[in-house]
């Protein structure tokens, strides 16, 4: 009956009796859920969408025990998309939280599927969360509609490996590069499959030559869509993640180094590789101490009392064991030379 009317004030009038008239009966909650909808669609084609999105957020759909799940998760991302069209970015966070992602296994979801990641993956560049926008395009590129067009699944792809380098390193990082260099795909994409083995091998990074190589073939080409590296400031970003990557690779082959050294190897002043160091130390990606006076670092973990110990004990059990075998062997070339 509401959509057949035509003028907008009876209209408006009508969904607020009815949204009255059916507050707090749960047996008609899927009604009113539909009515508010409505409202809010009004609202937001005056361009008064915080208030479409304030109307729409007296919803809680996620408890409406008669309404199927598919028109729920409609009703969410609805909520989600005003929210952050109204720059309540907190709130889109709370609210996806209300969707399940295993209900995208189920058959028939493909649609919603896509539409969710695409909110997630513009929820999270506000936040800056490059990792999580890695996982969601990862998402998009394991859907089999996604699958069936070649130009759909390189684009996701390729998204899924520059998200991924610019994400810091973590273990959880760390494993999803080692599971996307697996993917059969990458090979059809050779530059970004190139730069992903590059932060996977334990080797120093040239960020000059790096990005004089990967610079053209890593950003879009007219007609395209448009490539994060398409910004100048993502390519700060690369060029940190390069730097972190120098970090780890040195800490992994040196005990001790010079700091001019240190700082020479990653193409930095020294002002700038301490602050690099200290911050990797601090969020315990290395583990790293700098000796002013001798203007070294050191890499060398420090061992605990118990880890100390724990290895004396262990070295001279390994000694007693070897004094038995020694006189066991004695007594027995004694035995042998006696019956001789």
């Amino acid at each position: 009956m509401v959509p057949e009317i035509q003028d907008k004030e009876r209209k408006m009038d009508l969904i607020e009796i009815l949204r009255t008239v059916t507050e707090g009966k749960i047996y008609v909650e899927n009604e009113r859920a539909r009515v508010t909808r409505t409202l809010a669609s009004i609202y937001e084609k005056d361009d008064e969408r915080e208030k479409a999105a304030k109307v729409l957020q007296e919803l809680q759909v996620e408890t409406f025990g008669t309404m199927e799940k598919k028109e729920k998760v409609e009703f969410i991302l609805e909520q989600m998309r005003l929210c952050f069209e109204t720059k309540d970015y907190i709130r889109t966070q709370i609210i996806s939280k209300k969707i399940s992602t295993k209900y995208f296994e189920a058959e028939d979801t493909e649609e919603l599927k896509l539409r969710y990641y695409r909110q997630m993956i513009d929820l999270n560049l506000h936040h800056k969360e490059y990792l999580a926008v890695s996982k969601n395009y990862f998402e998009i590129y394991n859907t089999a509609s996604v699958k069936e067009v070649e130009q759909k699944w390189k684009e996701a792809l390729q998204r899924v490996v520059l998200y991924l380098i610019l994400s810091e390193y973590d273990n959880e990082q760390s494993d999803m590069l080692a599971r996307i260099k697996t993917d059969t795909n990458l090979s059809k994409l050779p530059y970004y499959q190139n730069v992903l083995t590059c932060f996977d091998t334990a080797e120093l990074l040239n960020w000059s030559i790096l990005k004089k190589v990967y610079s053209q073939h890593l950003k879009s080409k007219p007609g395209e869509p448009a490539s994060p590296l398409d910004k100048e400031e993502n390519w700060d970003v690369l060029q940190m993640r390069v730097v972190e990557h120098n970090i780890r690779v040195l800490a992994k082959y040196y005990t001790r180094i010079s700091i001019k050294h240190f700082a020479d190897l990653l193409h930095l002043d020294l002002k700038e590789a301490e602050k690099r160091l200290c911050e990797q130390v601090v969020k315990g990606t290395v583990t790293a101490k700098i000796d002013r006076l001798d203007g070294v670092i050191c890499f060398t973990k420090r061992k605990d009392t118990e880890q100390i110990l724990n290895a004396w004990s262990g070295n001279l059990n390994s000694v007693m064991d070897l004094i038995g075998n020694v006189n066991h062997l004695i007594t027995k070339e004694r035995m042998v030379h006696q019956v001789s």
